[in-house]
This record gives structure tokens, sequence and C-alpha cells, in this order.
């Protein structure tokens, strides 16, 4: 039984290992080919609507909007609209004041961006038509636009891609060890996953915001029908089957807020679990089939099928099956329970040091290689970096409590940029939000 047993974790090591082996081929290709993908810059301009769904967000609603206005792109040519979903406070007037186009929708049975999103594309088609437009940029009302985001992707947009995904850099990267957790991956899934793909010519995947969807899309789509928890990866899984390749501009910047406590970490991750989950009972069939039979995206189709698999609960269950078979042998002869014990044991212990180490890599390498891009100090952009892999840890208990618990859409409150200062800063801190 323990020859069986040490076969079977070392065959779930090796396919574990040639299942995702292909990321670390983009890590080097990340590491090695910076600024590698051409761009299309005589690029004529397109009109372009920024579409920014809010629910309560008047503390921040203004600066969003107030990024977009100062693009470096003819105004003519960029539109904004905001959807102040069933708000209760004031966050319609003052998008307003700031100069945006504001729709109001109030409805408590169909929560969610997907179903927001959905609504404010119907109102634009009832009063200008969805192909007034020729793409629309979708964003949360917390970010912050670099001056020169819309001008970047339409350059991206320009070589032919119905959708583009952007750079999504942090507003508080360093506020504490949760928003770092946060940050450091969105960084790392921008520069050794997206970049990558779009050097090797593979389909991207959108992430939450700041992305550029075409009227095309919409149209046929007939609005945004993409409402699980989590719409984002329903999109990019839907783009995948059905052969819309999405493209990466690295050089386009958006500004995410993240969580600062833990509490509010734990909600929205559970959210995030359960749209997985959702997602994959929907998708996973024909993901696997794209992957096998799609002639010319079959890479494209497994690398989003390896992206949404439940990987973690994979793991999770071979730990725990070597934790039970070590405890069934804790009465045996003591020769023959300190072998089983110490083998099973062995193997639980290397499969987390090695996930420790190998996230600490991870982040390492992506804080050199994006540290220029990182609105922080020195010391701020290396101090909670031996903590970021039990960040990632913490989506253990949440991945489980996921498969068994309900899940409802929470609203998560955001802050002012003249509020977000790390505590670990005790210098005033001047955010300058631009690419440089």
């Amino acid at each position: 039984m323990l020859h069986v047993l040490t076969n079977l974790n070392i065959i779930v090591i090796i396919i574990m290992t040639a299942a995702y082996f292909y990321q670390l081929i983009y890590t080097v290709i990340g590491l090695v080919y910076k600024n590698k993908v051409p761009m299309h810059e005589d690029a004529e301009p397109h009109r372009f609507a920024a579409l920014i769904c809010a629910r309560n967000e008047s503390a921040v609603i203004s600066e969003i909007i107030k990024s977009l206005k100062k693009q470096r792109y003819p105004s003519e040519f960029l539109d904004i609209y905001v959807l102040a979903d069933n708000c209760t406070d004031n966050t319609a007037k003052k998008a307003e004041r700031a100069g945006a186009f504001v729709y109001k929708r109030w409805n408590k049975q169909q929560v969610g961006k997907g179903y927001a999103l959905d609504y404010l594309f119907k109102k634009i088609d009832m009063n200008r038509g969805i192909k007034y437009y020729d793409g629309y940029f979708i964003f949360d009302a917390d970010n912050i636009v670099d001056e020169n985001f819309v001008a970047e992707m339409n350059k991206t947009y320009s070589k032919g891609y119905n959708v583009v995904t952007s750079y999504r850099n942090s507003k508080n990267f360093a506020y504490n060890w949760i928003t770092y957790g946060y940050s450091l991956w969105f960084l790392h899934e921008a520069r050794f996953i997206n970049y990558p793909r779009m050097v090797l010519g593979n389909g991207c995947a959108v992430s939450g915001t700041g992305f550029l969807v075409s009227s095309k899309i919409i149209e046929e789509n007939k609005g945004w029908p993409f409402h699980l928890m989590t719409e984002d990866i329903q999109f990019s899984v839907n783009c995948a089957i059905t052969g819309c390749k999405i493209g990466y501009c690295d050089k386009a910047m958006v500004y995410d807020e993240q969580p600062t406590t833990f509490t509010q970490s734990w909600t929205q991750r559970m959210r995030w679990a359960k749209g997985f989950y959702q997602v994959d009972t929907k998708y996973m069939a024909p993901l696997s089939k794209c992957a096998l039979t799609a002639k010319g995206r079959k890479m494209t189709c497994y690398d989003i099928l390896m992206t949404v698999a439940p990987i973690m609960l994979f793991s999770i269950f071979f730990a725990v099956f070597n934790i039970a078979v070590a405890a069934t042998f804790v009465t045996a002869p003591p020769l023959i329970a300190k072998i089983v014990i110490d083998r099973t044991m062995s193997f639980v212990f290397l499969t987390f040091l090695s996930a420790y180490i190998g996230l600490l890599i991870v982040g390492f390498l992506t804080v050199v290689s994006e540290w220029d891009r990182i609105h922080a100090t020195s010391v701020q952009k290396l101090i909670y970096l031996p903590i970021f892999p039990l960040f990632i840890a913490t989506y253990i208990p949440i991945a489980l409590a996921a498969l068994v618990m309900k899940v409802d859409w929470k609203p998560i409150r955001h802050f002012s940029c003249s509020e977000i200062q790390s505590p670990i800063n005790t210098e005033n801190q001047n955010y300058s939000f631009s690419n440089k």
C-alpha cells in the first residue's frame, strides 16, 4: 500500500508539473522579451465610450471621470457613462457634475456588475445605437486611468482586436499585506501571463476592469449576457470558445483600489471563488473540447482551461488524502506507523514548502521586473514579499467555504486617492498616475 501511495503521489506531481509547465515558459518570455509586442503607432482615433457601473461610490466617482477627462486623446472621440446602480447616496449627482452621462437603475433581484452593464448597454443602444461607438471601455468606479490609456488601447484595437485588456496596477499597493498580495498578483498576471500570451499570439484574458470591447461583440451578444459572479472570467472563457482573440496592451495602465481589511478581502474572494465554480460548471466541457479540437486556438483554450480549473481544490484533496492515510495507520504497529506517517506527511510538507518557495520566486521576479511601475518606496516594494505566499494560501479556506456556502454580491467601500496612504510610509505620498 505504501508503494502504491508513493507512486500515486509521484504521478500527481508529474501531471501537475506537465499541466502547468507552459507557465514556466511564459515566465521566461516575460523576463526576456520585454517591449517586444509591435504597436500600431499611426492608428486613427476611434470613437469610444467609457462605462462605469457604480453603487454608492460618491467618494471616488469624480476621480475616475476626471482622469478620463484628462486623456491625451481627442475629447470628441470619448464619452463617459455612469450607471448609478441601486445607489442611496449622491453618486449620480457627482458623476453629472464631473461631466458624465448618467443613468440610474433600481433592481434588487438582479444584482451584480454583469446585470448593470447589460442595462447600460441597452440604454445606450436605445438612445444612440450600439454602433455609434466603435468600442466600449469597462471600468470600476474606484479606478484611476493613466493619461495615455485610451491612446495606447486604441493602437492595439487598431491591430484588429475586438477585445483588449490592459495593465492593472494599484492605487494602494503597499497599504498593508492584503493590498500588497492583491497588487502583486495582478502585476504578475500582466507581466508573466497576458504579456507572454500576446508575444506568442495566444488569446489573453480580461481581469475585472480596464478592458475594451468592440461594438461588434456587444451587438453579436445582444448586450452583455455574462451574469455569473465572475462575469469577466465568464466573458474570457466565452471568447476562447467562440474564437474571439483578446489582445493585451502593456502600455495602457489602469490603477485599481484593493480591499484593505481581511473581512473585505474574504467577502470579495468568496465571490470570486464561487464565480469560478459557476464558470467551471457551465463551461468546463465545451472549453475542454475546444482545447482538443479548435483549429488554430487549441493553446488559447487550454491556457484558459488551466486558468479556471479548480486546481486548488485538487491540491487540497491530495493533501487531505495523505493526511487521512497517515491517520488510519496511527494504531498500526509502531514501525509501520512511523514509515507510513513519515512518508505521507513528508509529501504534504514538501507540497506546501514548494508552493511557498514557488510563489516567493514569482513575487520576487514580479517586483524586480515591474519595479519602476510600482507606486511605493523601495522598502514598501519588498517588506511584504515573504508574506505574499501566505496571502495566496488564504484562498484555501475561501475555496472550501465557497463550495458549500451561499454567496451574495456585497459592496466594498472605496476611498479617495487623498485618503490612501500606507501606514509604513511616514512621509506624505504624492501619487502621480502617469505612465513614464
